[in-house]
């Protein structure tokens, strides 16, 4: 063989597999090419409200395209449509319409999906309304701050804008005005001018309304996020959350099944274990339905059918865990929040409530920094500990949690009781029966062996000058 023979072989063959690899590349790459939109199917009666806001509120126009809505010929009227009796309706363009599309709307189609969020503890969730959380916003920070921040995400009561006279205020169509204070609002609790409680669209963001949307731990993190209820960080910290950024392309979010360990396997996210489908249970609207502590209040509390709950749970942690493992978690999760209950909450509780019984304390809330001190002890402290613990978040178990409730307890909560209490005995009595129980032992000082084991420490790992 020549070498010019030799060289026409090499050549050929290294067009071969040149070509085998593009024709491998185009394969997989079709794989991924975005398949031509289905045309939307505009209902008979939503054609000119969509011609209109093509030129209007194109990003509405676009996003309600690309919806499943829109596949299905579920368009602008379907949704807004109104009875002449409606409280919200107005006339618009020839057609009956309200402005704000309410659960009882959305149920009309799913209405399992909406009997089960009826039931939960979201569609609730505006009746905090009496707490103290919103005590602070309303009245100790101003109104504004409720309504642009609490209310935003706790739901407001929709109520429509008033004249001098106490008349609805109109715009020159005859559209009735809603009170701005009260919208626009997205609160998963808002209670609806029909009586319906609930905003669909806090999780399936209008008007796409995509699964893909609502599957994604940041919808959650919109409210549950912050000082007091951290759940998004603590998930972004712990095994789960980084699993899901690292691997988000292996989520499958846009599939219209999604069950855990059949249609996805990479990570879960909030609502792979509070709300989505795994072999053994279906999707649930109620969040709360898997939930087997309340870790909101002062002193947390097992729910009612907490065993069942926890049941429901425990399916979603073994289609990725071995039974040790979850018995294992939920053994020290509940050990946590009993020492949370027993050795800070209860405690300063009882402090609390002799100082009220004493008359030490004035029936106005937040008008003395003891109770400041007191509600960032439970409310932020004790939640990020409880929460970090119930999320597997180290960092908000420990530093953020567990340091500050200790240094919150013992160097700011009992001095300013032992300073509200102006020396009054009975105070003085419970405070001493805190502290004297075996978890604060700790206070009565180390012994000589214990002290000079941690110095041997230190001295061993960091040399003899780290010894204090």
């Amino acid at each position: 063989m020549t070498l010019d023979q030799k060289r026409m072989i090499v050549a050929s063959l290294s067009f071969l597999f040149l070509a085998a690899l593009l024709i491998v590349a185009w394969v997989e790459g079709g794989k991924q090419r975005l398949q031509p939109k289905p045309k939307p199917v505009v209902g008979a009666e939503s054609g000119k409200c969509l011609q209109c806001h093509e030129q209007k509120t194109p990003v509405i126009a676009e996003q309600w395209k690309d919806s499943r809505h829109a596949q299905l010929g579920v368009s602008c009227y379907e949704c807004h449509r109104a009875g002449e009796g409606d409280r919200d309706a107005f006339l618009h363009e020839g057609k009956t319409i309200a402005t704000v599309v309410s659960p009882a709307d959305c149920g009309s189609c799913h209405q399992d999906l909406a009997r089960e969020f009826e039931h939960s503890h979201h569609s609730k969730a505006a009746q905090f309304i009496g707490s103290l959380d919103n005590v602070l916003g309303e009245v100790v920070e101003g109104p504004l701050a409720a309504a642009n921040g609490c209310w935003q995400c706790h739901g407001s009561t929709l109520a429509f804008a008033k004249e001098a006279d106490g008349s609805i205020r109109r715009d020159k169509t005859g559209k009735p005005l809603l009170d701005p204070m009260t919208w626009p609002n997205t609160g998963i609790g808002r209670v609806n001018l029909d009586g319906s409680r609930g905003a669909c669209s806090a999780c399936h963001s209008r008007h796409a309304f995509k699964k893909s949307v609502a599957r994604q731990p940041e919808v959650c993190g919109k409210c549950h996020m912050g000082p007091d209820h951290p759940q998004i960080e603590i998930y972004e910290e712990s095994k789960h959350g980084i699993a899901f950024r690292t691997r988000i392309a292996e989520m499958n979010l846009d599939s219209p099944s999604w069950v855990l360990g059949e249609d996805y396997t990479a990570a879960p996210t909030c609502a792979s274990c509070h709300m989505s489908a795994t072999r053994n249970q279906p999707v649930t609207h109620d969040v709360g339905a898997r939930i087997s502590w309340t870790l909101r209040p002062v002193v947390s509390k097992r729910l009612e059918n907490w065993e069942k709950r926890r049941e429901s749970m425990k399916d979603v942690c073994h289609t990725c865990h071995a039974p040790d493992f979850v018995a294992a978690f939920y053994t020290t999760f509940d050990a946590t929040v009993d020492m949370w209950n027993r050795k800070f909450a209860l405690p300063a509780q009882k402090v609390m409530d002799a100082l009220r019984a004493r008359g030490r304390l004035t029936p106005t809330p937040f008008d003395e920094e003891l109770e400041w001190s007191f509600y960032r002890l439970w409310h932020h402290e004790g939640r990020r500990a409880r929460m970090g613990v119930s999320m597997q978040g180290p960092d908000y178990t420990q530093w953020h949690g567990f340091f500050e409730v200790a240094e919150r307890f013992y160097f700011d909560f009992i001095p300013k009781a032992r300073e509200a209490a102006h020396g009054d005995p009975e105070v003085a009595r419970v405070i001493k029966a805190s502290l004297d129980s075996p978890e604060h032992a700790w206070l009565k000082g180390m012994s000589p062996e214990e002290r000079a084991r941690i110095d041997a420490f230190y001295r061993e790992r960091y040399g003899a000058e780290a010894a204090r």
